[in-house]
């Protein structure tokens, strides 16, 4: 459905996409997934037409976006990451604009707007002005922009920032019924419980760069056997360094006062060796938490750092 070839873009010196790759199935959910900065938005930007590309290509179902830039775009769905919303217009009459743009009138486009709202749950709201809805309510108004016209691919930028459990619940398990339905979803976003529950496949993308993809599984297991260890307390960051490093069968990724993100190497001592070496290290540790092998940890192992740092 969708094919990304060799993506670039700079803006000055800063190089934000730096020959990314890779292929969206038709019908799949494929999640882009990234810490703030990594990439994921100026490659979206590109896909859908907003930004030209320094170098590479983008194909939508065969069709070029540069080359055929009507004819993509028709079969698109886009949800920024920014709320694209006239506040002073009410629900309704957003969805109305917006849905007149790709050529609803009548009878369809009203039937679309009432499916769309009913959809998110905004139905009893839609002769509201904007500006007094929640973030949670502005996020799925948003959403109902890129149904409208029901397209063939949804294009959505980290659409749950910012918003409370409930509403952001309401969005995933919208998501998950658009993909039910046939329509292909690439989704962007640093919530790492997000890709997990949606996507069946998974780019892991930091400094513009893709560095894996894959299923959760397959990328679940590029982390090993090994564990991922998280130490808080009263150290310092040279001091932990020094004692960590001292410590056989740990490969430490992060450290700073207070804070340290470690890995216990798979098939070495095994954690039960390393425990006791951890704890007596001196470190006035306040906390020790241990994660199996998760994509957080495939993260950490790639980056050195958290997903959020």
């Amino acid at each position: 459905m969708i094919t990304v070839q060799h993506l670039r873009r700079c803006f000055g010196t800063l190089v934000a996409v730096d020959d990314v790759s890779f292929e969206v199935r038709e019908g799949e959910i494929f999640g882009l997934l990234g810490p703030n900065g990594a990439g994921k938005t100026t490659t979206i930007n590109m896909i859908c037409g907003v930004l030209r590309p320094d170098g590479g290509r983008v194909l939508v179902d065969g069709g070029d976006i540069w080359l055929d830039p009507v004819g993509v775009k028709r079969k698109l769905g886009v949800v920024p990451q920014e709320i694209a919303l006239y506040e002073d217009l009410t629900a309704r009459d957003n969805l109305e604009f917006w849905g007149s743009l790709y050529g609803l009138v009548g009878a369809e486009l009203r039937s679309r707007v009432d499916e769309v709202l009913s959809r998110v749950g905004l139905s009893e709201r839609a002769r509201d002005r904007v500006k007094g809805f929640s973030g949670g309510m502005k996020r799925r108004l948003n959403l109902c922009m890129g149904l409208l016209h029901r397209p063939r691919l949804l294009l959505l930028d980290e659409p749950t920032v910012g918003i409370d459990p409930q509403a952001r619940l309401n969005i995933l398990e919208v998501i998950r019924e658009v993909a039910a339905a046939g329509t292909t979803v690439l989704y962007t976003t640093h919530y790492m419980d997000e890709a997990e529950q949606l996507c069946q496949r998974i780019a892991i993308i930091d400094h513009g760069k893709i560095l894996t993809l894959g299923s959760l599984e397959e990328l679940t297991r590029l982390a090993g056997e090994g564990e991922v260890v998280r130490l808080s307390g009263s150290f310092d960051a040279n001091r932990a360094s020094d004692c960590l490093s001292r410590i056989d069968g740990i490969t430490v990724h992060a450290v700073s006062d207070g804070r340290a993100v470690l890995s216990v190497a798979a098939g070495g001592r095994g954690l039960t060796a390393v425990l006791p070496d951890l704890l007596g290290a001196e470190l006035g540790l306040d906390d020790v938490s241990i994660q199996p092998p998760s994509l957080q940890s495939v993260f950490i192992r790639l980056t050195g750092r958290e997903l959020r740092d």
